[in-house]
């Protein structure tokens, strides 16, 4: 089965990643919060390194409920700084509990956080077809007005590239590459 260059085929996490989720559009709010947190962590790391933690950090930010984490205040930031299971990054941590506030914030405003992202494209997933490796970009208009709307809304660590991974990842954007079996047809 043909995949895109970037699947390492001799890493499980990765092939389920892109099989089942990269690309596929997202309407759940507690997803688009978990890819928000996931992808903020990321921020400077490889994805494999978030992939391989990611049930740690459902764990540690309960099961990504964004009500759960707006509630942490310094005894279970303590707790996430002294959790071997996730990147241990004070500034990431403090982001992800800012975030999930602002979060709510934006579900109260517009009923919910799909109703409110999806309009960065349109209602509909924007599809690329990348030939190549070098097709890819790493951010678009779109990322860059997502990025700029939400640090106005007071988020942290969603800069334009960041977005760019969230589209990627919630399917705001499908960026299979054209002989890929996942590719849009």
């Amino acid at each position: 089965m043909k995949r895109c260059f970037w699947v390492r085929i001799d890493n499980p996490l990765y092939v389920k990643y892109h099989d089942q989720e990269w690309g596929r559009p997202v309407h759940e709010d507690l997803v688009f919060f978990e890819f928000l947190v996931l992808e903020g962590a990321q921020a400077g790391l490889s994805w494999e390194t978030i992939l391989k933690r990611r049930q740690s950090y459902r764990q540690a930010f309960g099961q990504f409920d964004p009500k759960k984490v707006a509630k942490f205040g310094p005894k279970e930031s303590k707790q996430l700084l002294l959790n071997p299971g996730i990147i241990r990054n004070r500034l990431k941590i403090k982001s992800a509990i800012e975030n999930a506030r602002t979060f709510l914030e934006i579900q109260k405003e517009f009923g919910s956080f799909d109703r409110f992202i999806w309009q960065f494209v349109g209602g509909k997933p924007i599809l690329n077809r990348p030939r190549s490796q070098a097709d890819y970009v790493s951010e678009s208009a779109a990322s860059l007005k997502m990025s700029k709307d939400l640090k106005k809304r007071g988020f942290r660590f969603v800069g334009p590239t960041i977005c760019y991974a969230f589209m990627q990842a919630c399917g705001l954007v499908n960026d299979h590459t054209r002989d890929c079996f996942r590719a849009p047809r």
